[in-house]
Parts: structure tokens; sequence; C-alpha cells
């Protein structure tokens, strides 16, 4: 069974952009929806949502980075789509 994929938020917690963090780009409402996510395919489809909210709104270079790192040390895999912006 594959572990269970972490939150996108990478602990920078600035709510500067529209109520959008700087670093993940999510809103205080979408962490906690996030939390309340069980599987790790929808999971993965909110970290989906999140890549192309951040490529709307403008995002932090060292996102898709930070994020990898927190897939690795929690045991998880890393999004197809985090690991193409590593790119």
């Amino acid at each position: 069974m594959a572990k269970k994929l972490p939150s996108p938020c990478v602990d920078v917690c600035k709510y500067k952009r529209q109520d959008h963090c700087i670093a993940c780009s999510m809103t205080k409402a979408q962490k906690s929806m996030f939390k309340a996510l069980k599987s790790n395919k929808h999971r993965e489809a909110f970290v989906d949502m999140l890549v192309a909210q951040q490529l709307n709104m403008g995002r932090f270079k060292a996102w898709p980075g930070l994020y990898e790192q927190r897939c690795a040390k929690k045991g998880a895999p890393v999004p197809k789509i985090v690991s193409a912006q590593m790119r």
C-alpha cells in the first residue's frame, strides 16, 4: 500500500496573494479541504488542480523541489505533474 500523499504545504504560510499562500498557493479553506481527502487518488487530483492554480496565479519557483523533498521524507511517491515541473 502506497504511503499517503502529504499536503502541498511547504511550511511558509504567508497569505499575501489574494488570501493565497505565497509558496503553495493554497487558501486556508483549501488546506482544510486537503486534510479531509483520504484517498491518494483524490489527493493527487487536488495537487494537479493546485499546480494549475499556481500556473495561473504565478508560482513560487522553489515549491516543486520543496514538495518533492516533503514527499521523500514521508516515503510517498511524487505526483507526476510535480516531477514534470522539476525538469
